[in-house]
């Protein structure tokens, strides 16, 4: 079993809008930290998937997909962050059917770990709305088709995006076989994830959120990771980790105001990676979502690769110049009363 799997989405540079801050050059910046860290061209890559109607209708509304479509070959826009070209919607079709290529070869333990560059993004993309730049929920998408095709009991998505994944949440908040956790700045973009949102029906208590103020940065992440997702995972069972990825958190960005450095980043998936290996067969796959600094992109996609395929690595950017607060502390305390942990 190999290292790692790769899906890199050709063809995306014609989803982009002048002056719109999720452009090509994010996806670039990443490959370009792993090619300077020698993993690129050592890694093998997947073609997309072509993603059954049926599967993406149990994430999205057919009426949903219809708009994005017709939004796609009118090159419009869904709403005044979310645009469109004439290309927009095969590549938003690739970008959910790479995450599925990557999930499903790590299910079939072809791979230890897969790093899907889907682009359009997706966690905001609620079942009936696009939105935040995002159009098909990929991450979503990849879970349900292990769900649906390759008959999975129990998938775990963890959102590592500054902002709230409102749309995984939404869609899966009354499920049961998918849990969801998301750190998050808060207040923020899109305005949800708060620490009582915790899921309904059967899928009450499936749902953790993590708001944490602007100016929380090392330290809080790597509590709130020993201290409650990674026990929240612990009492869920998944048989894989889904991990939503947008390295917006990093100190060097410009939409985010929480201070994490890519030296961080670093260690927490080198501790998913070994979590997954104790309690979930080894099953993890990272989805690209946000983040807007290219050189946070570059350090970032540099730190993910070598730790999902056990290489050493350095941060070339290293700490935030700004001091990290601890108001973070308060969201620490009241999750613990919520969730006993």
């Amino acid at each position: 079993m190999k290292d790692l799997v790769l899906f890199y989405p050709e063809g995306h540079q014609d989803h982009q809008l002048f002056g719109h801050p999720e452009r090509p050059e994010r996806v670039e910046a990443i490959r370009k930290g792993m090619v300077d860290n020698g993993i690129w061209h050592d890694v093998p890559q997947l073609f997309p998937l072509q993603v059954d109607p049926e599967v993406l209708q149990a994430v999205h509304t057919p009426e949903y997909l219809s708009i994005v479509e017709l939004a796609s070959k009118m090159g419009s826009m869904l709403d005044p962050d979310t645009y469109t070209t004439a290309q927009s919607w095969q590549l938003a079709l690739n970008a959910a059917g790479g995450a599925a290529a990557v999930a499903e070869a790590v299910w079939d333990r072809e791979y230890q770990a897969g790093f899907a560059l889907s682009r359009p993004p997706g966690h905001h993309a609620t079942a009936s709305r696009g939105m935040g730049f995002c159009l098909i929920n990929n991450i979503a998408v990849a879970a349900e088709y292990l769900i649906s095709k390759k008959e999975a009991q129990k998938i775990a998505i963890l959102d590592l995006d500054v902002h709230h994944g409102n749309g995984t949440q939404d869609i899966f908040y009354d499920r049961a076989e998918v849990c969801f956790c998301s750190i998050h700045q808060a207040p923020f973009y899109p305005g949800t994830g708060t620490l009582g949102e915790t899921g309904s029906g059967r899928g009450q208590k499936r749902t953790m959120n993590l708001p944490i103020p602007s100016g929380s940065g090392d330290e809080c992440y790597q509590v709130l990771l020993r201290e409650l997702v990674l026990p929240f995972l612990e009492k869920e069972e998944p048989e894989m980790l889904l991990v939503s990825y947008g390295f917006d958190t990093h100190w060097r960005d410009p939409l985010g105001s929480i201070q994490l450095s890519a030296e961080t980043i670093f260690g927490i998936f080198q501790s998913l990676q070994s979590w997954a290996n104790t309690c979930c067969e080894g099953r993890l796959a990272v989805i690209l979502e946000g983040g807007y600094d290219l050189e946070a992109g570059s350090a970032c996609g540099g730190a993910i690769g070598a730790a999902l395929t056990g290489r050493s690595w350095e941060d070339p950017l290293g700490l935030s110049p700004i001091a990290e607060q601890n108001h973070w502390l308060e969201t620490l305390d009241a999750a613990q009363k919520i969730w006993d942990f």
